[in-house]
């Protein structure tokens, strides 16, 4: 089973909640995931940046990345969560490309 990591957008939240219960379910994938913040809170700085280095952590620890480019949509955060996932090695996996297997396409 392959440990991957969702990198995307936020304005994508809940497609990428959708993709992972799909890996998961039907792709035998172990997936960590992003934090979401479900009560549309402030965000204080300290806060921010403790869910960065969680999500950066999360990276290491797994396999590959999956990212998730909706509408081939890529951020200035989500550029640097790639390279810093290829500079530890890893696999990239882009939604896009990998849709075919069965995935949905949004």
């Amino acid at each position: 089973m392959k440990t991957v990591t969702t990198c995307g957008s936020m304005k994508f939240e809940t497609e990428m909640q959708r993709i992972v219960f799909l890996l998961e379910t039907k792709h035998n994938m172990n997936v960590l995931q992003c934090v979401y913040n479900v009560d549309n809170r402030d965000v204080t700085p300290m806060e921010h940046a403790a869910l960065e280095n969680a999500h950066y952590r999360k990276i290491e620890l797994s396999d590959a990345i999956y990212v998730v480019d909706i509408q081939g949509y890529i951020g200035n955060q989500f550029s640097r969560e790639i390279e810093f996932a290829k500079s530890k090695g890893k696999e990239v996996i882009f939604h896009y490309a990998y849709r075919g297997n069965s995935l949905p396409i949004y």
